[in-house]
């Protein structure tokens, strides 16, 4: 099958991952996607793949040449939460125009590079999309997709390459895509270094990523009729608001880009007698982040003083943190996707994460892991889409990167 047929195949499986479950694989159906890999993989020469109790897929390439060095490709296969995952409808544009793309007539869902200017660079090429009803799946099946085809070139031709582990997992989307990654099954092949595959624009190549934490902010308050309420009653939605206005109004997502942080309030639950507020906090910086986590304890300290201790509570958590120092203590890895970025004419663009990344966990438990493009763009949504021809091109640049090390 082409890399085309994979990518349809597999944006038609239901992988979605489910954010309230705590143990891998957070749905069941993600299986149904791991069992197939596998199958591939056994049709492929990859005899000893396999996919685990909590739906992990490995599966082991030996090298063809003289290099003990063993490099890992990783993908994940599961979909955001954000919008349904299933009966996704892929429709195919080949030597796309330029003009607007009819994503659904009936719902007038229109893909327009007016709107989304980076397709204009997508000229003539072939692109995948939604049918303006589902998300598509890019995000990671367009990374699946492009390890296997280069699996099939490493199992059916001499191209020079170390020992590959490749790897699928499940629940990135959730946050939980390391929690039952198998590390003993690197260690004991000696494998330091690999590459995600999950980025967008092919040329991005990315080894930062934000500091992160979560931070629930309890605060109490005392119902009484309202009434009856004068001088007796303490709304905590009011204090929450208090709270709230206390931060800093410029550092939210909606005004922050490139390295600035920000503090993101994304859920509330409220009453006169309790509210909860739910935030995310993020920055690249490790002492601008201690400062905001500082900033939420501050605001804390300063409400109890004011309407008594225990009125307000912070519990906040460290989620995780930027991979770069510890990755740039061994550049080569980068170094080794410069150049089979640039042997394929494309020129790298260094690029923060702004968010988290599965290589950020990995690098912190020893597996070096930067973050490559697929090629995929507006994930999360029904505008989502990919570029066929970049997956392609892709392809050719993790083969040079195999190449590379070996040299």
């Amino acid at each position: 099958m082409s890399i085309l047929e994979n990518f349809l195949t597999y944006v038609k499986i239901d992988t979605q991952s489910d954010e309230n479950v705590s143990v891998n694989p957070t749905t069941k159906k993600q299986f149904d996607l791991g069992n197939l890999l596998v199958k591939q993989l056994h049709e492929l020469g990859v005899k000893n793949a396999f996919i685990d109790d909590t739906c992990y897929v490995y599966g082991f390439i030996p090298c063809n040449t003289e290099s003990t060095k063993t490099i890992g490709l990783i993908a994940h296969m599961d979909t955001a939460t954000e919008l349904t995952g299933k009966n996704v409808k892929p429709q195919v544009i080949e030597d796309y125009d330029g003009k607007d793309i009819v994503l659904n007539k009936e719902l007038n869902i229109i893909l327009s590079p007016t709107e989304f200017p980076f397709l204009s660079k997508k000229l003539h090429h072939t692109l995948v999309t939604t049918d303006g009803t589902t998300l598509l799946g890019a995000d990671d099946k367009a990374g699946v997709a492009i390890i296997m085809e280069v699996v099939k070139t490493l199992t059916t031709t001499t191209s020079p390459h170390p020992n590959v582990i490749i790897t699928f997992t499940p629940d990135e989307e959730v946050g939980m895509g390391t929690n039952s990654f198998n590390f003993d099954y690197y260690q004991k092949r000696n494998c330091q270094m690999a590459y995600t595959l999950d980025g967008g624009d092919i040329n991005t190549l990315s080894f930062e990523n934000f500091n992160a934490a979560s931070a629930t902010i309890t605060l109490k308050g005392k119902a009484i009729h309202p009434g009856s309420a004068k001088g007796k009653m303490v709304n905590s939605i009011h204090l929450a608001m208090e709270f709230h206005e206390m931060l800093p109004a410029y550092m939210v997502p909606a005004t922050t880009e490139n390295y600035e942080g920000f503090n993101h309030l994304n859920n509330i639950e409220g009453s006169v007698e309790e509210t909860k507020l739910h935030y995310i906090i993020r920055n690249h910086d490790m002492n601008k982040f201690r400062k905001q986590i500082d900033l939420f304890n501050s605001i804390t300290e300063f409400m109890n003083k004011k309407y008594g201790q225990g009125t307000v509570n912070a519990d906040i958590k460290d989620s995780y943190y930027n991979m770069k120092e510890v990755v740039l203590k061994h550049p080569e890895i980068i170094e080794y996707a410069i150049k089979g970025l640039k042997r394929n004419n494309i020129e790298p663009f260094i690029e923060p994460i702004r968010g988290g990344t599965d290589g950020a966990r990995l690098s912190f438990k020893g597996i070096l892991t930067p973050n490559l493009g697929t090629g995929g763009e507006n994930y999360h949504g029904k505008y989502e889409y990919v570029s066929v021809t970049d997956m392609e091109k892709m392809v050719k640049v993790v083969l040079d990167i195999l190449k590379i090390i070996t040299e």
